[in-house]
């Protein structure tokens, strides 16, 4: 049996009968917890795994770092009790291992669930209670991937959202710019002339809105007609006037981790740690400007820069995100990795799609962003009746 969680451990707890006076004793004993440290110099890994070690714990090293020198990664292994025995002991002692304690601690607290919400632009709020919240997809482009051209008259791309709202969207995306692999993504004032027609109208009809730009006029644009949130593909790299925007506006963004449009080719050293860590970078950069920490969302990127096999481990390994303390959003609907997983085209991979949001929401998607709003929904609900239930 393997219990995820604090509050499941007390679960089971209570199901025995145990006396509630040993919840806090045997608690921490019940949750398991691998955690990864990155590049660590070798003497203060050598303390990290000593301390760990006396614990109780465990700790694996590269066998060169017990020469202490150069860098090694470490990896901790330990009940929750270890490690609340580990880290006073790591806040005491030389070469920056206080912050290295601090680091393990935050993503030991954000790997534990526990209710939030989203304070979204204009006045909204979005609630993430254990269940898992649908992003409907409405391009509004000719060129899309698998929707294109469907929804470039405005009335027919309202049609459209009041469809997905009826069918269970939570959010509503709206994209004038396609970029799928290959495309050239339009000028300004075209991506313009699309989204924002469209965004005011959809605000008229009550729903919450998200756009889908990198770019920062279009963003203030969409903010000033009521739009919600910003759903960044370049996570601020792409145009460096979206972030003072976000902060004017006192919107949320969705930071995406992106290799196509740009550091395309840059090859992964550590294809999660190295997402991770650059998905981290924009948050910090988001925060010091003023962002709130709390109206931050991480996407992962599938398909921006991934091959089928890298996308196929972020989906397997998307828990590991859930250290950054952020929500997390998965959008890998009819993605290419799916039709090459499968061998079929674009209109065939409604299975496969909702395949993987089952497996995204099971490991740790908070918001999944889908074409298939109906069948996704549906999917959606059971996983989380499932994965919810303690009866």
């Amino acid at each position: 049996m393997l219990l995820c969680s604090q509050e499941e451990a007390r679960i089971f707890l209570q199901e025995i009968g145990v006396d509630q006076g040993a919840y806090p004793y045997l608690i921490p004993k019940a949750v398991y917890r691998c955690v990864k440290l990155k590049e660590i110099p070798a003497k203060a890994a050598n303390i990290i795994k000593q301390e760990m070690l006396s614990k109780g714990g465990e700790a694996a090293v590269k066998r060169e770092a017990l020469s202490s020198e150069g860098v090694t990664d470490v990896l901790l292994m330990g009940t929750l009790k270890h490690y609340r025995l580990l880290l006073p002991k790591l806040r005491v002692q030389p070469f920056g291992l206080k912050q290295v304690a601090d680091e393990i601690e935050n993503i030991l607290q954000a790997l534990e669930p526990g209710k939030r919400k989203i304070k979204l632009a204009n006045g909204k709020t979005l609630h993430l209670n254990n269940r898992t919240l649908i992003m409907g997809i409405l391009n509004v482009t000719p060129d899309s991937f698998f929707d294109g051209g469907r929804y470039c008259d405005h009335e027919r791309a309202v049609k459209r959202a009041l469809e997905m709202v009826e069918q269970g969207a939570d959010i509503i995306d709206v994209g004038g710019a396609s970029s799928r692999p290959g495309s050239v993504i339009i000028e300004e004032e075209e991506e313009m002339k699309r989204v924002l027609p469209v965004v005011e109208m959809l605000v008229r009809e009550g729903m919450i809105v998200s756009v889908d730009t990198f770019r920062a006029g279009v963003a203030r644009a969409c903010l000033e007609a009521g739009a919600h949130i910003i759903n960044d593909i370049g996570r601020l790299q792409l145009d460096p006037g979206l972030l003072q925007v976000l902060v004017e506006r006192r919107s949320p963004v969705v930071l995406m981790h992106n290799r196509m449009q740009f550091n395309q080719g840059k090859p992964y050293e550590d294809l999660i740690s190295d997402i991770i860590s650059e998905l981290r970078e924009s948050i910090a950069e988001a925060e010091n400007a003023g962002v709130s920490p709390e109206g931050i969302i991480i996407d992962p990127g599938i398909g921006f820069g991934k091959s089928p096999a890298e996308n196929r481990v972020i989906i397997k390994r998307l828990w590991e995100f859930k250290s950054l303390g952020k929500p997390v959003l998965l959008g890998a609907s009819r993605k290419s990795f799916i039709g090459e997983t499968l061998g079929l085209g674009v209109e065939d991979r409604l299975e496969g799609s909702l395949a993987v949001a089952v497996m995204g929401i099971m490991n740790g998607a908070d918001i999944v962003r889908v074409h298939d709003v109906k069948e996704t929904k549906r999917a959606a609900l059971m996983t989380d009746a499932v994965m919810w239930e303690n009866g």
